[in-house]
C-alpha cells in the first residue's frame, strides 16, 4: 500500500494549518524529541484535550527516523493513466464486483443517505487498501509525532496528532489500534485524523465511527466526504464534470482520479 501523500502531490498547500505553538515551546527539529513531545503534551492541554487521551496516545512514543527517509525520498507521481489503472484495476475487478453484491444493501442506503454510488466507493476501497486487506502497519502516533518534529511541515502534523488524539478521547479507536500507513493515514479507505473528525460517521449506529473494522462506517464516511465537497447525485464523474472535481478533493492526481472512475465504470457494467 502506498501512502496516500505519494499520489497527493498539491495536497499540502489545501490543508488547514495549526495555530503556530507558543514561543516557549521546544522548536520543530531543536533539542531533543522528548522535549518536543512534552511541550506538545502541554499545547494539547491547552487545546482542551483530556490528560487521559493524552496519556493514552502518547505513551512511550519515539521517533521513527525511517519514517524521516520516506518522506524526504517521495518522488511524484509519475505513471501514466494506461500503466497505473492496468497494474491496479484488472487484479481487483472479481474482488470488487463481489463486494459490490456483498454490501448491496448498504451501498444503497449510502446512496439514498449521501447520493453517492456504491461503484465509486467500492472503487477507491479496492485502490487505496484492496478492500480493507493492506491498511497498513505503523504506528500512527509515532508517525505523526516524527513528521511534526521534523520541520518540513511541522504544523500540519502537529494539527494531525491533535486530532488523532480527539478520535481516542472520543473513543471510535484505541491508541493500539491506530495503526496506519507512514504519512498518518488510517482505516479502509486512508483518512488522515483530521478527515477522520470531519467526516467519519457511525452508519451501523452502534456508537463508534470505526473506519478500521466497521465496513459500513467506511463507506459511508467516504460517501460523507464526497458529498462534503459537493459531488452531484445521479451525475457521471468523467473527467471535467464536477463529480471529478470532486473526486479530486479526495486525491490532486488526475491519474489516480481518472483510475477510480475507470475502475467505477467497470463495476457499473460487471456481471
Amino acid at each position: 500500500m502506498t501512502s496516500r501523500l505519494t499520489y497527493r502531490t498539491l495536497v499540502v498547500g489545501t490543508w488547514l494549518l495549526a495555530s503556530t505553538a507558543s514561543a516557549l515551546a521546544t522548536p520543530c527539529g531543536t533539542g531533543s524529541f522528548e522535549a518536543w513531545l512534552d511541550d506538545f503534551k502541554k499545547e494539547a492541554v491547552a487545546k482542551g484535550i483530556s490528560q487521559n487521551a493524552i496519556q493514552a496516545g502518547l505513551a512511550g512514543v519515539t521517533q521513527d527516523k525511517a519514517i524521516l527517509a520516506r518522506d524526504h525520498s517521495q518522488q511524484v507521481f509519475s505513471q501514466t493513466f494506461e500503466q497505473f489503472s492496468g497494474r491496479m484495476v484488472p487484479p481487483r475487478m472479481l474482488r470488487g464486483s463481489n463486494m459490490m453484491k456483498q454490501y448491496g444493501s448498504v451501498l444503497s442506503r449510502i446512496e439514498d443517505a449521501y447520493g453517492v454510488p456504491g461503484e465509486i466507493l467500492v472503487a477507491i476501497w479496492g485502490l487505496e487498501t484492496d478492500f480493507g486487506v493492506n491498511t497498513g502497519k505503523f504506528p500512527t502516533m509515532r508517525s505523526l509525532a516524527t513528521l511534526a518534529y521534523d520541520c518540513r511541515r511541522s504544523d500540519m502534523f502537529k494539527s494531525e496528532m491533535m486530532d488523532a488524539l480527539r478520535i481516542i478521547e472520543r473513543g471510535d479507536l484505541a491508541p493500539q489500534e491506530m495503526r496506519g500507513a507512514w504519512a498518518g493515514e488510517i482505516g479502509q479507505t486512508q483518512f488522515m485524523p483530521s478527515s477522520y473528525i470531519k467526516f467519519a460517521v457511525d452508519f451501523d449506529g452502534n456508537g463508534k465511527r470505526d473506519l478500521l473494522h466497521n465496513v459500513p462506517d467506511v463507506l459511508a464516511s467516504t460517501a460523507n466526504f464526497l458529498k462534503s465537497y459537493g459531488w452531484k447525485k445521479g451525475k457521471d464523474w468523467e473527467p471535467g464534470s464536477e463529480n471529478f472535481a470532486v473526486l479530486q478533493q479526495w486525491n490532486k492526481s488526475e491519474v489516480y482520479t481518472r483510475t477510480v472512475g475507470y475502475f467505477a465504470s467497470q463495476l457499473a457494467h460487471a456481471p
